[in-house]
């Protein structure tokens, strides 16, 4: 309960202070620290992402820190990317360790996106950062689908390098792609995993804690420092998950019972 609970806050005051660090830090939490299966994982983690990106993108949207047209530019491709990503996991394209292998990385590259100095960049022409936005988007919308990450890390980044959006802004307006992509990678996956809900309530619980202070020392906090201490997160993730999917994987007997429902059998 209180990793569960601890968790919910990290990840929370993440999305409100970054727009960026809550599926990626949550689903070695899930896997590694609960025992959970990756068919179950995903979709929870998903679940929750969602959740908590809604409750932050409201007071975002309050304060004027979403940009509809860089969101646009990468937030349909990243929809198509989610869907086409859970549809592979569905269908059993890619296997769990190949989910946890591709999170391992994804979380590495996290790591130094959050290292790099996004103002120090050159300029971007702006059809081509359009391009690049939507090549982005839709390897964020893959990710999304296939590791039930967000994608925040990745997407604020891209709005400031690409769309030169201040990192305020690029926030806000990564809190709308996360909340539609992770929708669409839910949908898509098509599992509701109704064994493992009664683990949303601590973490919810924790994530609205989070969000409240981060929202609260938003304009406080080092932006330097938090990256940092982001990035060092996201290695022991990378390396948490890495080790996991190089273990032999053996079926789970939660999976065998397949206590689950689907959103196409009512």
């Amino acid at each position: 309960m209180l990793l569960l609970l601890g968790g919910g806050v990290l990840i929370g005051a993440l999305l409100a202070l970054l727009g960026a660090g809550g599926s990626i830090l949550l689903l070695p939490l899930l896997v590694s620290g609960l025992d959970l299966p990756l068919r179950d994982a995903v979709p929870l983690s998903l679940l929750v992402v969602l959740l908590l990106a809604l409750a932050n993108l409201i007071p975002a949207m309050q304060q004027r820190r979403v940009v509809w047209r860089p969101a646009l530019w990468l937030g349909l491709p990243a929809l198509a990317g989610s869907w086409l990503g859970a549809g592979w996991v569905r269908s059993g394209v890619i296997a769990p360790s190949m989910q946890l292998l591709l999170f391992a990385l994804a979380a590495t590259a996290a790591a130094l996106l959050m290292l790099r100095q996004p103002q120090a960049s050159p300029p971007v022409h702006q059809r081509e950062g359009r391009l690049q936005l939507l090549v982005q988007g839709l390897g964020v919308g893959l990710l999304t689908g296939i590791a039930g990450v967000g994608g925040g890390f990745a997407i604020v980044p891209a709005l400031v390098l690409l769309a030169r959006l201040p990192m305020t802004q690029a926030s806000g307006t990564s809190l709308l792609v996360i909340s539609a992509s992770s929708l669409m990678a839910l949908v898509r996956h098509g599992h509701w995993p109704a064994a493992s809900l009664p683990l949303l309530l601590p973490l919810l619980l924790g994530g609205g804690i989070g969000i409240l202070l981060g929202q609260r020392f938003v304009s406080r906090v080092s932006e330097r420092r938090l990256r940092q201490g982001f990035a060092a997160l996201l290695l022991v993730s990378a390396i948490t998950t890495g080790l996991e999917a190089l273990q032999p994987q053996t079926p789970s007997p939660v999976a065998g019972l397949r206590i689950s429902t689907r959103f196409t059998e009512a």
